[in-house]
């Protein structure tokens, strides 16, 4: 499926997708922290940078844990990721108040740690699907901190490693057009 967008944009953004086959070849340590300092630099709720991270590789207890906190469905196919990430937002700043835009500069720290793996040619699929007290056992992430996304990176598969349902699912989406979300002005 051809993902072409309706204004002019950077080739980037529509290659990127969250695709599921991955190798289960290890992913070097430098090219995740490459990833982690791509998230560094995305916009930061006046420079807070309240994302927080921690991450595993492959055939570590650490990323058993990780793997361990996942739902059955997304277990099935990150079996052959290099790494895991988990990607938190420091929802509490240090002098306790609350960080309004943690969650949104979150984000923005996992479109930059997306957009990098696209340029180094990995696989990087965010999930949401995970159990958020274990995986906040498993990782050590302290009060004031919540669990946004688990993060599977991983070298290119092959699609009939995965399972016939994942290999259904194994295309780039479509999007909605722009015209369908934003107004000029007022919404309605």
């Amino acid at each position: 499926m051809a993902r072409l967008p309706d204004h002019p944009v950077d080739p980037l953004f529509p290659r990127r997708w969250p695709p599921r086959a991955m190798s289960g070849a290890p992913v070097a340590r430098e090219a995740i922290l490459s990833l982690l300092e791509a998230a560094r630099w995305a916009p930061s709720s006046g420079n807070s940078q309240p994302w927080r991270s921690v991450y595993a590789v492959r055939d570590t207890a650490p990323f058993g844990a990780i793997f361990e906190s996942l739902e059955q469905s997304n277990r099935d196919w990150c079996v052959r990721a290099g790494a895991l990430v988990l990607l938190a937002a420091q929802v509490i700043r240090p002098d306790g108040r609350p960080a309004a835009a943690a969650q949104l500069a979150c984000g923005a720290a996992l479109m930059a740690f997306a957009l990098e793996g696209t340029l180094l040619g990995l696989v990087v699929h965010p999930m949401g699907g995970f159990d958020r007290e274990r995986i906040r056992l498993a990782t050590g992430i302290p009060p004031g901190m919540e669990p946004q996304v688990v993060i599977a990176v991983g070298m290119p598969g092959l699609m009939d490693d995965l399972s016939e349902r994942n290999r259904e699912r194994e295309h780039p989406s479509p999007r909605e057009p722009v015209s369908a979300w934003a107004r000029e002005g007022r919404w309605a």
